[in-house]
């Protein structure tokens, strides 16, 4: 039966510079995990802040109809020339009834327009921890390809490009 002979490169084991770009990879790669999960928080909030903002308007919707309708009774009473005691007290509860719906509407409408800020405060930030998430992608491959061909230029490029993903990220919040 024939041996098998296991040949140890000893020579490559070695590499003082492999080691800080394996390091630095690693790195980036964390950055790269928070960044990534900074953006997907900031996305659902922005869906969680539009969904509440789409809730208020059609909860305004509603209370708008309801001052229509009271509006309708209250029209359909004059043209019917209703001048009787059922009639006054309709026409009493009905302006009662505009003055809550008007009010309500009121402070629906600017929570509405209120989640809708967030929301697209949200998808701003979001953009920045994207655009962040993607250039310490960049960086990480680049990086990475140090290990194929052993030219030092690529962990350099990919140490830029880390950086400006970790400031175009730190920058989010700001936003």
């Amino acid at each position: 039966m024939p041996e098998l002979e296991i040949h140890h490169e000893s020579a490559h084991a070695i590499d003082p510079m492999g080691q800080k770009v394996g390091v630095l990879a690693a790195l980036l790669a964390v950055a790269l995990a928070v960044v990534t999960i900074a953006s997907h928080r900031t996305h659902t909030a922005a869906i969680i802040h539009r969904s509440q903002a789409n809730d208020q308007w059609s909860y305004y919707q509603a209370t708008r109809v309801k001052y229509h309708n009271l509006e309708l009774g209250e029209n359909l009473i004059e043209i019917l020339g209703a001048k009787n005691e059922a009639a006054e007290k309709s026409l009493a509860t009905n302006a009662a009834q505009k003055t809550k719906y008007e009010d309500q509407s009121k402070k629906i409408q600017e929570q509405a327009q209120h989640d809708e800020e967030l929301s697209e405060a949200d998808e701003h930030r979001a953009l920045r921890y994207d655009f962040g998430e993607g250039l310490l992608e960049i960086g990480l491959v680049l990086t990475s390809l140090y290990f194929i061909s052993h030219k030092r230029m690529f962990p350099v490029l990919g140490v830029i490009a880390g950086l400006a993903g970790i400031i175009s990220a730190a920058t989010g919040p700001l936003v």
